[in-house]
């Protein structure tokens, strides 16, 4: 809440308008729910308030109660100015000049329980304390063959409880939208029981605090804990995650969110008419849109309604196509299913490139949904090198068992290409009689399944179903947005300059340069240089001279004349040739001299290191059972008389997520598109938030004009919580 706040700030004063903060209206301003505000006659004190300070455009930031309030007030606004008229509170002059109110929601809420967006604020942040909870709990539960009960929060929305069992691969799941069907203590029970039996040494069970039975029951987490204990005498403990899930440090993607949503909002108020309802901001895949705001709150409340009135199926729809889709992939993944008859199709899977978090979510989803399918599922060591060797097994259910908070790559990961052993890797498609071929992996993996493509003339073993599933920090894959690791490699580096940042709290006037990875791709430094308010970040993808180097530095000069007295820039390691991180330290250390001194810190490989995000693992499972299910039914079409013989360009391609939708472009497409020399599709969609990082960096200027006293309207108090952003 407080980057969107931040942003709103900044992007209001960045289009001169007067930015008034509310106090007790949200987070570091302070957050009350106010009992007055539900009556007219606080409503009427609250109209009183704005017009005093000449507001007639509002930002609104919590939830539905919040955001249901804002619109009445919004609806009722004619009626109480013309009662603070009538009471000789303000005079008809004023009136008439605050006619209008203009309101624009952005929806805070960890349970993302809001209709009509992807994501709410806060959520990814929930998610990441719950996941560091699991995380920390299977470790102490490997150790003690225990069984875990762990309730999170969200209130009668599951999807806090959902995601974090689709991301810790959770032996059991209640959520209020799909109660278990009656009887489900003993089907419960026989699955854990299973599982132990195959060997695990933990079972985690997770519950959402708004359980239920098909009765409308609640089901408490003690119940169920109790039930293991009795049932099956396992060493059962209940935690609580409680409001741990509300706290903490904010992800990534829920500050760049934040901050997306902020500006968005602004523009939403400055374009507002008379005829514009009022309107919530939400992400529709990475993009923010608007949407009518009491439409949204009604199909909200429409969940509700239909889980009152038992209508299980229909409030799991009304939740969104992302919970619905999330809720049934974590039942064809949550226990091992007996194909109904053995498929004549192999597939092996395998990792290239470098290591990037998600991977091995994505290999143990794919391994388990084909072996559903009922197809022989191969996996092989160390890329297309290991393909060559013929490092190649068969593997089965429970042989991926706790591989979904891995990091790096279990199967092992090289850079080789195909072109340098194709006989070899010919061979081993022909010995193991290997018909679909998954490849999980950066620039490479796109590249190998290309030259394997463009080999098919020569090679008939090579007419086989192939897809890429993008796995890389860089994020330079074509054919997708994002790519597995980048959002677990942007957190990593975002925790790093956090915490450069917070060293500069008592060194006053320092300038931190810090190194991103990247290769040629600016994705790692740009969104990283969002997410902690960098002062600029330079990347390959937008040119930059020694103009505008030039111009950074008299920013940060301007800038150490204020109470910031610290600097952030973010450089991507191979943005110029010439502009070196090296050549940037003493430029930056020379034109500071005496104002501000500099410290040079290299991130490195931490960015391709630790556990993955809940974002990773989920995307991972979810790119992992999308491509074994186009893989199938691509085999199904070109399967005859006892053979597969795929030679069309659509049988091979890159899966990613497009906008809103995961998408299957074909590489052929894809080459058309890529700039091989640098590793780079030709257009990136995130440059877009180039703009936004520039202009929220150069809100510095704003605030020098502020200083030399031609911003009169924003207060010191203002100024002052802005640096706690």
């Amino acid at each position: 809440m407080n980057a969107a706040v931040r942003a709103v700030t900044r992007m209001g004063i960045y289009v001169g308008a007067k930015v008034f903060l509310i106090y007790e209206g949200g987070t570091v301003i302070g957050s009350a729910r106010c009992k007055a505000f539900t009556t007219r006659a606080g409503r009427l004190r609250a109209a009183r308030n704005l017009v005093e300070h000449g507001i007639t455009n509002l930002c609104v930031i919590g939830g539905d109660g919040s955001l249901t309030g804002a619109d009445i007030f919004r609806s009722e606004w004619a009626g109480l100015l013309e009662e603070l008229v009538r009471d000789g509170q303000i005079s008809e002059e004023v009136a008439k000049k605050n006619c209008r109110l203009n309101i624009v929601g952005l929806v805070g809420s960890i349970d993302n329980d809001f209709c009509g967006t992807d994501m709410t604020i806060g959520t990814d942040s929930a998610l990441h304390r719950i996941m560091e909870v699991i995380d920390a709990i299977t470790t102490t539960a490997q150790s003690h063959q225990r069984t875990f009960v762990l309730e999170v929060m969200g209130r009668h929305c599951g999807y806090l409880a959902l995601v974090s069992g689709l991301a810790s691969g959770a032996d059991w799941l209640f959520i209020p939208e799909s109660p278990p069907e009656d009887g489900w203590e003993d089907l419960m029970c026989e699955r854990l029981g299973e599982t132990r039996s195959r060997g695990s040494r933990l079972n985690i069970i997770i519950i959402a605090e708004g359980a239920i039975d098909r009765s409308g029951k609640p089901i408490s987490s003690n119940y169920v804990k109790d039930l293991v204990v009795q049932r099956l005498g396992f060493d059962t403990r209940v935690t609580v995650l409680g409001h741990v899930q509300r706290g903490g440090t904010p992800s990534a993607f829920d500050r760049v969110l934040s901050s997306k949503m902020g500006m968005e909002a602004v523009m939403a108020l400055l374009e507002a008419t008379p005829d514009t309802p009022a309107c919530v901001v939400s992400l529709s895949g990475n993009q923010s849109v608007r949407l009518p705001l009491m439409e949204c709150v009604q199909v909200t409340k429409d969940v509700q309604k239909a889980m009152d009135e038992k209508r299980f199926e229909e409030a799991i729809q009304l939740r969104g196509r992302s919970f619905e889709n999330n809720w049934n992939i974590y039942k064809l993944l949550a226990h091992q299913k007996p194909a109904q008859e053995k498929s004549p199709f192999s597939m092996a899977i395998l990792n290239v490139g470098a290591p990037a978090a998600g991977m091995n979510a994505a290999v143990r989803s794919a391994v388990r949904i084909g072996i559903c399918q009922g197809h022989t599922i191969y996996v092989v060591s160390d890329g297309f090198e290991g393909l060559a060797k013929g490092q190649v097994r068969e593997v089965g259910w429970h042989d991926v068992a706790g591989w979904l908070g891995r990091g790096g790559s279990m199967l092992g990961t090289k850079r080789t290409l195909p072109k340098t052993c194709m006989e070899k890797i010919v061979e081993n498609v022909r010995k193991f009689n290997i018909q679909g071929l998954l490849v999980i992996g950066g620039f490479e993996a796109y590249e190998g399944v290309l030259q394997l493509v463009e080999a098919r003339g020569q090679y008939e073993e090579l007419c086989i179903v192939m897809c890429v599933i993008p796995a890389t920090i860089s994020n330079n894959v074509p054919g997708t947005d994002f790519s597995l690791g980048s959002d677990t490699a942007v957190n990593a580096a975002m925790e790093s300059c956090d915490r450069i940042k917070q060293s500069a709290s008592g060194t006053k006037r320092r300038v931190f340069i810090v190194e991103t990875m990247g290769g040629y791709c600016g994705y790692l430094s740009t969104v990283t240089g969002i997410a902690v308010g960098a002062d600029a970040a330079y990347v390959y993808e937008d040119p930059f001279t020694i103009h505008d180097l030039k111009a950074n530095v008299e920013h940060l000069t301007d800038k150490m004349k204020t109470d910031i007295q610290r600097g952030l820039v973010l450089r991507n390691e191979k943005c110029h040739e010439h502009y070196t991180t090296e050549f940037l330290y003493n430029l930056y250390s020379s034109e500071g001299k005496g104002i501000f001194d500099c410290r040079i810190n290299v991130l490195g490989h931490l960015q391709q290191g630790g556990a993955p995000t809940p974002f990773d693992r989920n995307y991972g499972t979810k790119l992992g059972v999308k491509a074994v299910l186009w893989m199938s039914e691509k085999l199904q079409q070109v399967y005859s008389k006892g053979r597969v013989f795929a030679n069309s360009g659509d049988t091979a391609c890159v899966i990613g997520l497009r906008k809103k939708a995961v998408a299957f472009s074909p590489v052929t497409e894809l080459k058309k598109v890529t700039d091989f020399e640098h590793r780079l599709p030709q257009e990136q969609w995130w440059l877009n938030l180039r703009l936004m990082l520039k202009m929220l960096a150069n809100y510095q200027i704003s605030l020098t004009e502020y200083i030399s006293g031609q911003m009169e309207h924003v207060t010191r108090r203002t100024l002052s919580i802005e640096k706690g952003f």
